[in-house]
């Protein structure tokens, strides 16, 4: 039977004793399914492009007076480490936008959050803002009379990506129900992008949910995002007009129940949305970095940027199976540039053969490396953490140093087993490359991301701002993390924690019981890591 269907990265995980077995199940299964449910043909999609016309807009203005150099060539970027503050920049700039909104995303959830960005472009398209909003379907679980009641707005399209021919249920059911088209389906875009009026784009590792903006109570996602003027904006936009004009892009009027009327997926949205009122934003008055929020900034007509030079990196939106895609592959150039110093963060960390390869060569070379991942406590995908734990050995064993995110709490009983305070879960993909270069995007360093998601992400040349990611990665490092080191020469592993007066050493995996390992070990060792 499958019974496990991951919120942001595994999309299928068979929890069988033989794979012989579910193989085929599956195929059976498939051949039952084939004939009840399809996607529809003959689909109209108008095709449209970012719109250019945007000189004379707020929002151009105040891109070109934040990037006093005029190169054409280059950007403008702001990190956006403070959960808080990248909701707040994702809304200040739809509230100014005065003639286009395009943005991309593989999860907005029907949360307060997410119903206040809908409500925010909701708002934008009434002041003649012309709105497009494309979404990947997996996770949009009844959302179909949500979303058509937004596409139902005047200056609204909404198209679905890659949208699962079943249209009801749970996640699992819906999975489960479309397995005759299982090598598409299994293919999802990963993406996240918000570009205001051409002239300012946010993009990164998080999607619209709470968690991902400090709002989930203590489960939230310590992730990054960026914000850009400039050159990148462009280059963003154009692999915007790349997915949103692709087969894979399906409007959401050609999916739902024809039975639901414009009228009647209107009033839905609007109930919805005034149910979840504005968006507020109460804010810090500074970020970790010691920024003023973007809204604060804009007010004044001119943002605080760094200008750099920034290569835009995208998936097409059809990946050719089994080879890296332009994401992957250009992260790992960036980390074969390395000289003296790699630190990468990634929340699922399973890195096959060829980043294997690449991290070999950079400690042959005497490059420190560093890699910062979850720990079985703190990871929202334990199947994940099952298939990154067999490489740990490997990495130690080739000079990788090797850290683990705790669960909130620094105490020593914390440490110890007996979990306090809030759980952090790290969501953030990126990667620093001596002092200078840096990755930030959607990008996961694991098969999933290389081979079937479709990813983007930056790859930025300035050594102001990857000193300041790189704080952040050391910060949360000290003493949140663990690192995992071999003890005594086998394969027998110890995580160490900075305790009050004195390292605090583990010799069993933290915060977890013998149990929930044995039956990891067990599930891990029947699923592909294509699938994790």
């Amino acid at each position: 039977m499958i019974a496990s269907f991951a919120r942001n990265h595994i999309l299928i995980a068979p929890w069988v004793s033989l794979r012989l077995a579910m193989a085929a199940f599956v195929l059976a299964l498939g051949a039952v399914l084939a004939g009840c449910a399809g996607l529809p043909s003959a689909v109209q999609r108008t095709p449209s492009q970012a719109r250019t016309d945007v000189t004379d807009t707020r929002l151009a203005a105040v891109a070109a007076a934040s990037m006093p150099e005029r190169d054409e060539a280059l950007s403008g970027l702001r990190l956006l480490p403070a959960g808080e503050q990248a909701f707040e920049a994702r809304i200040v700039l739809a509230r100014a936008a005065e003639k286009s909104i395009d943005a991309q995303y593989y999860q907005i959830a029907d949360d307060a959050s997410g119903l206040q960005f809908l409500r925010s472009l909701a708002e934008a398209a009434a002041r003649g803002v012309r709105v497009r909003l494309l979404v990947d379907d997996l996770h949009a679980i009844g959302q179909d009379t949500l979303l058509a009641g937004l596409a139902a707005r005047p200056n609204v399209e909404l198209r679905m990506f890659n949208p699962l021919p079943v249209r009801n249920g749970g996640v699992a059911s819906r999975v489960v129900f479309s397995l005759h088209e299982f090598s598409r389906i299994n293919r999802r875009m990963h993406n996240k992008l918000f570009v205001a009026d051409n002239a300012f784009a946010v993009t990164g590792g998080r999607n619209i949910a709470d968690e991902y903006f400090d709002r989930s109570g203590p489960d939230n996602f310590i992730d990054m995002d960026i914000l850009a003027a400039g050159a990148a904006v462009q280059a963003l936009s154009t692999v915007f007009d790349g997915y949103w004009n692709s087969e894979q892009a399906y409007p959401i009027q050609s999916l739902v129940d024809a039975a639901l009327t414009p009228e009647a997926a209107r009033r839905a949205f609007d109930q919805a949305a005034q149910q979840a009122g504005a968006a507020g934003l109460p804010l810090a008055s500074l970020d970790l970095l010691g920024q003023t929020s973007v809204g604060t900034q804009l007010a004044t007509g001119r943002l605080q940027l760094h200008v750099a030079a920034v290569r835009v990196l995208a998936d097409a939106p059809v990946k050719t199976p089994m080879a890296d895609g332009a994401v992957m592959h250009g992260k790992l150039e960036l980390l074969q540039s390395a000289r003296s110093e790699v630190l990468v963060a990634s929340p699922y960390f399973v890195p096959g053969r060829r980043t294997m390869e690449v991290l070999k060569q950079a400690t042959d070379s005497q490059v420190r490396v560093s890699v910062m991942t979850n720990s079985l406590a703190t990871t929202d995908e334990p199947l994940v953490h099952a298939g990154y734990a067999r490489y740990r050995t490997a990495l130690l064993d080739m000079g990788v140093s090797v850290y683990e995110l705790m669960p909130g709490a620094v105490q020593a009983r914390a440490v110890a087993g007996e979990a306090h305070g809030s759980l952090g879960r790290l969501h953030a993909k990126v990667a620093v490359v001596d002092g200078r270069r840096f990755y930030i995007g959607s990008l996961n360093m694991d098969r999933r991301s290389a081979h079937l998601n479709t990813e983007m992400g930056l790859i930025v040349d300035s050594p102001e701002l990857a000193g300041q990611l790189a704080s952040l990665l050391r910060g949360e490092r000290q003493p949140r993390s663990y690192q995992v080191r071999s003890a005594g020469g086998s394969k027998n592993l110890q995580w160490v924690a900075q305790g009050s007066d004195a390292p605090i050493v583990l010799a069993q995996e933290p915060n977890t019981r013998w149990s929930t390992q044995l039956r990891l070990a067990l599930l891990s060792s029947l699923i592909d890591e294509e699938l994790l």
